[in-house]
């Protein structure tokens, strides 16, 4: 099995596979095993032939025009990462372009030029144009209805004014905006007519070099259009650990999802409210504040958040401080002291379709994970480490401290005058897996190890999100398990926005 981009002993055929496999994960096919023997080369690759079809779902009348143009700017940054290592004509090849299972634009297998000669788009040098001739035979032979400024992108393709992959993407988020813009006509109205494709496009003269042209499309947006829901899934589970015998984390969880479906179109709107605890203060104590904490922030905003949108910054910290207030009252009524004290972390995201937002306090966390950013640590957490960073102390000093770990903000030891819970606001552009986390899973960088494997598979529809949180906690069972281990997973899942369309 070949696991590293050491093309060291790899068959020269094979190195193209190995030195793109982390550049566009849905892209690139996984390569197994690469050898040559007797004059022969063998190449154990991943297997889409069950993908479906780009053209099957290109000719579908169902399919929007947002839809189809998403496909085109994914061939676009294919298209930058494939000239490097000369493996354009894999683009060029109608059966080679793929769906997998959340319609992103995959290759079935690599085409390197000097090789590539028995495919029908490869008889002149590879350039620009023959992309443009690859769309317009997609459109010829879906024989649907297209929109003007598509075909006048083909024409001006195919005579020259369009020759970089700049310019060729300048054009396509032109059209993004048009179609998206509330003045734009229905689709249906605008009718064009295709002229037959030329067998052969002459060749274009480059402006840049490959590096440059990569580091353009490197540097691109990765998002062309403007996103919808096309679905969202949660589940929690908590933990007791394999050292406590009680069990102080708590967690909620209630999201209203409203699914509208008419013959053309399919829109969701989803509203999620997730919300971890890790309480402190000892049997009776943290167990009652982690407890109390969500309780508290569910019916505030059962009663706050009636709006459409997102509450203010102030509204989400006035559910922050309620909480705590309820804790120090407790606190006070039992007259507890010093560690005796009752408190609890708390991080909670609140989410209204593609935009959410994430408040918290103490060290639970949010992670967010996308197949292009990889795994990131939204939340900072607040203790004494952190504290004496952000003063321009060295991590490895501020870390050097006994008390580095000693949380700075809690719920409930102090009133809210000592409380600053963070907000921080975001959009979900891609397929995302958001994970809510206590520091029983995060601790010892479990999760910054181990995401590859335990969390990238989950952003995948196919693959269950309770059996995947359940391996999770047993990971974190078998490297820490010193603490409650819980965690919160809302796999969302987005697609071009087609509201302009209803």
């Amino acid at each position: 099995m070949i696991s590293s981009v050491d093309v060291s002993g790899i068959p020269s055929f094979a190195q193209a596979y190995i030195a793109l496999q982390k550049d566009i994960s849905a892209g690139i096919p996984l390569i197994h095993d690469g050898w040559e023997q007797d004059n022969i080369q063998v190449l154990l690759l991943e297997d889409r032939s069950h993908w479906q079809l780009l053209l099957d779902l290109w000719q579908d009348d169902t399919t929007h025009p947002l839809q189809i143009l998403h496909w085109c700017y994914e061939m676009v940054q294919l298209w930058g990462v494939l000239e490097p290592v000369d493996c354009l004509p894999s683009l060029l090849e109608l059966s080679n372009l793929r769906l997998d299972e959340d319609q992103r634009l995959g290759l079935q297998r690599l085409y390197v030029e000097e090789s590539a000669g028995n495919l029908p788009n490869t008889a002149q040098p590879v350039n620009i144009k023959a992309l443009g001739q690859v769309w317009e035979t997609l459109c010829r032979k879906s024989q649907r209805t297209h929109i003007g400024s598509v075909v006048d992108m083909l024409e001006d393709l195919e005579v020259g004014k369009i020759e970089t992959l700049a310019q060729l993407r300048s054009r396509l988020e032109e059209i993004a905006t048009e179609l998206e813009s509330p003045q734009n006509p229905d689709f249906s109205n605008l009718e064009a007519q295709y002229t037959p494709a030329p067998t052969m496009f002459p060749d274009d003269d480059h402006d840049a070099d490959a590096e440059e042209i990569n580091d353009r499309n490197e540097d691109a947006p990765t998002i062309l259009l403007s996103m919808q829901l096309k679905s969202v899934e949660d589940t929690g589970r908590t933990d007791v650990g394999r050292q406590r015998n009680h069990n102080e984390d708590y967690f909620g969880i209630q999201t209203n999802l409203q699914k509208v479906e008419l013959p053309r179109s399919r829109t969701l709107q989803a509203r999620g409210l997730y919300i971890l605890c890790d309480g402190m203060g000892g049997h009776a104590g943290g167990e009652v504040a982690s407890e109390l904490a969500v309780k508290t922030v569910q019916q505030y905003f059962q009663e706050k958040w009636v709006s459409p949108e997102l509450p203010t910054v102030e509204t989400i910290r006035q559910a922050v401080y309620l909480a705590n207030q309820k804790i120090y009252d407790l606190n006070q009524q039992d007259s507890r002291s010093g560690v005796g004290r009752m408190g609890t972390t708390l991080v909670m995201l609140l989410m209204q379709n593609t935009r959410a937002v994430v408040a918290h306090v103490g060290d639970s966390r949010l992670y967010r994970l996308t197949r292009k950013g990889g795994l990131v640590q939204v939340t900072v957490d607040h203790e004494v480490g952190q504290r004496e960073i952000s003063k321009g102390v060295e991590p490895s000093i501020a870390y050097a401290r006994p008390d580095a770990y000693q949380l700075t903000q809690a719920l409930g030891p102090r009133d809210e005058n000592l409380l600053h819970p963070d907000v921080e606001f975001f959009e979900i552009h891609e397929d995302t897996l958001l994970l809510l986390a206590s520091d029983g899973l995060s601790d010892n960088d479990l999760l910054e190890s181990n995401y590859q494997t335990h969390l990238e598979p989950l952003l995948s529809s196919g693959v269950n999100l309770e059996l995947g949180l359940s391996d999770l906690i047993d990971l974190a069972n078998e490297y820490n398990g010193h603490d409650n281990i819980t965690a919160i997973l809302i796999r969302v899942k987005v697609c071009p926005n087609q509201q302009s369309f209803q």
